[in-house]
């Protein structure tokens, strides 16, 4: 099943492609998930996979994600996948 990780992410991440471009990024890994826009401004990440494809995952959020985006923080928590996504999409 893989492993997961959830993310919580803050800088300018809202109105600049950040959504399009983490599931963009995650199904080219071949993980599963969601990213989506919280009311405080940042985004969350739940990805689940391959470790290598989520450690890839997480150094290109943490790097600062699409061009357009900045990412101050990027609070990571690990843990076991659950099987209960099928693809990555983004959620609203």
């Amino acid at each position: 099943m893989g492993a997961r990780l959830t993310m919580q992410v803050r800088g300018r991440v809202q109105g600049v492609f950040f959504r399009a471009s983490t599931r963009e990024r995650a199904a080219g890994l071949g993980l599963v998930g969601f990213v989506r826009n919280e009311p405080d401004g940042s985004v969350h990440v739940v990805a689940e996979g391959a470790p290598e494809a989520l450690a890839a995952l997480q150094a290109w959020i943490e790097a600062g994600g699409p061009p357009s985006a900045r990412v101050d923080a990027c609070d990571v928590t690990a843990s076991a996948a659950t099987g209960e996504h099928a693809d990555f999409v983004v959620a609203r």
